[in-house]
């Protein structure tokens, strides 16, 4: 293990989501929280001393890229996935959720149906019914803690309810599901047919385990470049998600200049300058530290699922093929969604995200992150076993 993530950092009082918001959310301040997906590590020391020099600085006005920001994106997905962009395909906005919003504004109209595939992300369909559209889902088949595309209902979808929109998770959160080239050349083949645009959010994309790859969509079906549009940001990779910095990959012209005009709608223009020195430090300076915390994390990862095998085995724990959160089988127990959260927030003293924010398929699943020390890991295992142990 590597002793630099095995520090616990105190982030109570730090005005984090993740731990000052139990009252809010009708949870214990001794609830254990593993739900919101950022990390308990502190980022690259890379990424703080680009902070520290611009802080130094001290002056913090209206800020712009320069050609160096968008030439550090470019480098890291090229060097990564072998993808090369150009500069004037990157758009930026301040987080994913914003470019999903965006995209609904700019390619649907009030009342058309965007396509979704539930269980996911539960921003998908926030975000389109608050921007007054209408959701459908092209449900994912779950088998054997992962999951699968319906691809006839997928069609069947598209063709009944004219869809314009199509949210893409790649790879799936909550299911840690990675896309094969051939899963999503079928995706593509269904929306090429139909002219569906489709928004692919692949903020997860530097989080596959061994044994799978990653394969951006753009790079599945490059003749799809007129359709799609690809989201990504260093929020999760780097654990900077309060910097407020996502770029957006979107090689057509005219789908850039209608993405671009609503999102001027929003009155937002310039980036927050902080995450802007943060991400190009992390694309430039980053590797190294991301590689040595992905491998503690996957460790993370492989010890909870051995653990909860052994010692709690009516909670299945399936290995995901990518992200850090694990998407936790209660459904053994017998209880009810309710039953289980109540047992977990009151008797384990863990809060965790309920499967069914996420959609139908999520119902007596819990979604744990496992970003974050090992002793804390080691200390939820221990409260699992106490409130769901098969003598319990």
């Amino acid at each position: 293990m590597d002793p630099r993530f095995d520090q616990v950092v105190k982030r109570r009082h730090t005005m984090s989501e993740k731990y000052d918001t139990a009252k809010a959310h009708h949870k214990g301040e001794d609830c254990l929280p593993l739900w919101v997906a950022d990390m308990d590590f502190p980022t690259a020391p890379e990424i703080l001393e680009a902070l520290q020099r611009r802080v130094a600085h001290g002056i913090f006005g209206y800020s712009v890229t320069t050609g160096e920001y968008e030439q550090a994106v470019i480098g890291w997905w090229k060097k990564q996935y072998g993808f090369s962009m150009e500069a004037d395909w990157i758009i930026q906005t301040p987080s994913i959720v914003f470019s999903i919003a965006t995209a609904i504004g700019a390619f649907t109209r009030r009342g058309d149906y965007v396509l979704i595939q539930q269980p996911v992300y539960h921003p998908f369909q926030k975000m389109i019914e608050a921007n007054g559209r209408i959701m459908i889902s092209n449900d994912l088949l779950q088998k054997d803690g992962s999951c699968e595309m319906d691809f006839a209902d997928l069609e069947e979808k598209i063709r009944i309810h004219h869809i314009k929109l199509f949210l893409l998770c790649n790879p799936h959160n909550p299911m840690g599901r990675v896309w094969t080239k051939e899963e999503l050349c079928r995706v593509g083949e269904i929306c090429k047919r139909y002219g569906v645009i489709i928004l692919s959010d692949e903020i997860h994309c530097d989080f596959v385990w061994p044994g799978y790859t990653h394969t951006m969509l753009l790079q599945a079906m490059p003749e799809l470049k007129h359709q799609v549009i690809t989201c990504v940001s260093p929020s999760k990779t780097f654990n900077l998600a309060g910097l407020q910095a996502a770029n957006n990959i979107i090689p057509d012209p005219f789908l850039r200049k209608q993405f671009c005009a609503q999102k001027a709608k929003s009155g937002y223009d310039e980036q927050n300058v902080m995450g802007l020195v943060a991400a190009q430090a992390a694309y430039e300076q980053g590797e190294a530290w991301v590689q040595d915390m992905k491998a503690y994390v996957y460790e993370n990862l492989c010890f909870l699922q051995q653990e909860l095998e052994k010692r709690v085995p009516l909670v299945k724990a399936a290995l995901p093929q990518a992200t850090y959160l694990i998407w936790l089988d209660f459904r053994a127990t017998g209880l009810t969604a309710h039953q289980i959260e109540r047992k977990l927030t009151q008797q384990a003293k863990l809060w965790l995200n309920d499967g069914r924010m996420f959609g139908p398929g999520g119902e007596g699943f819990f979604r744990l992150n496992a970003a974050c020390p090992r002793s804390v890991l080691e200390e939820a295992v221990r409260r699992l076993e106490e409130a769901f142990a098969v003598h319990s």
